[in-house]
């Protein structure tokens, strides 16, 4: 049976050094604005020739921001051309545009024009743009509506991070000796283990797979010792035994901590509120429910932490800014909470409750806004500060002041909640050290429930984080954020 030849892109991607070249714009309406945006976004120095009829304000307000670009409101004449080294119709007349793209080309100019396959000689392809790389995507002028919506796709996929990792590649390029040839060798050395072989196999961690060896190793040594001497059957028989000496309401405990670390592994918070409210339907009292989850999010944190770190999670440059200041906090919010007790801690949180209850609502909005730009924030170490010290001494606060602020201020919602979840793990063991010293453990029940619950979720909510869509994920953090101020509040 024969094939049938099907039609690819035989497009030539290339990236031009716009900015060096001189750009004839014709069209001052809707359709040139679009065009003149999308040139000043990628190459905004570029100097360039806007020709129109008439041009409308929302351009001419570019003009007087830009001093590069200059109008001629009249029509086309091709003495235009002749300062021009590419050329951009942008009309919405049909056979005016065709005679201007003809002319251009007939002086040997490049020609795009809008909406008009077969008058181009090149098209102005969706472009998405992390810092230093950027990545360039052609339909072949077929939807250029499919590919806005992969620009967008890749947008929300490809952390702002990325661009952290080409100045260290750099780094490592301009330190190499060798010549082109030498120095490709050893960067493709360097970065193998970044990706898998042939086979779909990946390269083997020698030495992680001799700790796991001798790990199974020695708890085999171990299982055998113990059988040795503890008969299987009065083994579990004391299992049993000892199972039915447990609080009834264990296992539900352990759907607290299990739902609990599923929320916050997932959206980077709620921990408590999660916890407190499953515990209380499940007649746990309150002053167990108070003094035992401060201490088993300590496991639950680290085990999520880890998780994070494992899946790609964690930004290390935000967890280094975060970890020294979030634990001086915390140490001093518990220090003064057991000298001073919960009356004063009472006065803090109706104040970080109305705050956080802001930054919920802003956060909701924000699902149903278009995604920004990050915002410049520097208040890094004040931020960690703060909330390590109200998470200690107000009882909770970690998640809904670090993860939140930092979201608003337009930081990829996957790198903060794996970051800020693997800092808390430390903020949490600097705090619980603090309570130990001071004041003991008690409840150890309720505590080793949530460990389990939280120990089982920890792996499945670090590989939720961020794939959850950006609306989805938004709203969920926002109604969370809310419902965890108001309940603070009332």
């Amino acid at each position: 049976m024969p094939t049938i030849a099907k039609e690819v892109n035989n497009l030539f991607p290339v990236f031009l050094k716009l900015e060096q070249m001189r750009l004839l714009i014709v069209g001052g309406g809707n359709i040139g604005l679009e065009k003149l945006n999308t040139v000043l976004h990628n190459s905004p120095s570029t100097k360039i020739n806007l020709v129109g009829i008439t041009i409308n304000d929302e351009v001419k307000k570019l003009a007087a921001e830009n001093t590069n670009i200059v109008l001629h409101e009249r029509p086309f004449e091709t003495n235009d051309l002749a300062t021009a080294d590419l050329v951009i119709v942008a009309i919405d007349d049909p056979v005016a545009s065709a005679t201007i793209s003809n002319e251009a080309k007939s002086h040997g100019k490049l020609v795009n024009a809008a909406d008009k396959p077969a008058l181009c000689d090149f098209y102005l392809g969706s472009v998405v743009r992390k810092g230093n790389l950027k990545i360039a995507i052609s339909t072949n002028g077929k939807s250029p509506t499919a590919a806005k919506r992969l620009k967008e796709v890749l947008n929300q996929s490809l952390p702002n991070e990325i661009d952290e990792l080409l100045d260290n590649l750099q780094s490592i390029r301009n330190n190499l000796q060798g010549d082109f040839a030498a120095k490709v060798k050893k960067l493709n050395a360097i970065t193998q283990t970044l990706v898998e072989t042939e086979g779909g196999e990946r390269n083997i961690n020698w030495r992680r797979f001799a700790t796991y060896s001798v790990s199974v190793f020695a708890l085999m040594l171990i299982g055998h010792f113990i059988f040795s001497f503890v008969p299987l059957k009065g083994f579990a028989h004391s299992t049993v035994e000892f199972y039915q000496t447990l609080d009834p309401n264990f296992h539900w405990m352990i759907l607290a901590g299990f739902f609990a670390q599923l929320v916050d592994g997932a959206l980077g918070m709620g921990y408590g509120v999660t916890s407190t409210t499953l515990l209380l339907s499940s007649g746990v009292n309150l002053a167990s429910i108070s003094s035992s989850i401060h201490t088993a999010e300590m496991f639950a944190s680290g085990a999520s932490g880890y998780s994070h770190y494992k899946f790609g999670n964690v930004n290390r440059k935000l967890f280094k800014i975060l970890v020294i200041p979030g634990v001086i906090g915390a140490i001093a919010g518990a220090y003064l909470l057991s000298k001073f007790g919960n009356t004063h801690a009472q006065y803090l949180k109706p104040i970080m409750a109305v705050y956080t209850l802001l930054l919920g609502i802003r956060i909701f909005i924000n699902a149903f806004r278009e995604s920004k730009k990050q915002k410049k924030f520097r208040q890094y170490g004040l931020l960690a500060g703060v909330g390590g010290f109200l998470d200690s001494f107000a009882g909770g606060g970690w998640g809904p002041i670090v993860t939140t602020t930092l979201i608003t201020k337009g930081r990829s919602p996957r790198f903060v909640i794996g970051s800020v979840s693997l800092t808390e793990f430390f903020v949490t063991f600097a705090s619980a050290l603090t309570f130990f010293a001071l004041l003991g453990v008690t409840h150890w029940q309720v505590i080793v429930a949530l460990i389990i619950g939280s120990l089982i979720a920890a792996p499945i909510a670090a590989r939720l984080a961020g794939r959850l869509p950006r609306k989805a994920s938004f709203i969920l953090l926002g109604v969370l954020v809310i419902i965890w101020s108001l309940r603070i509040l009332l």
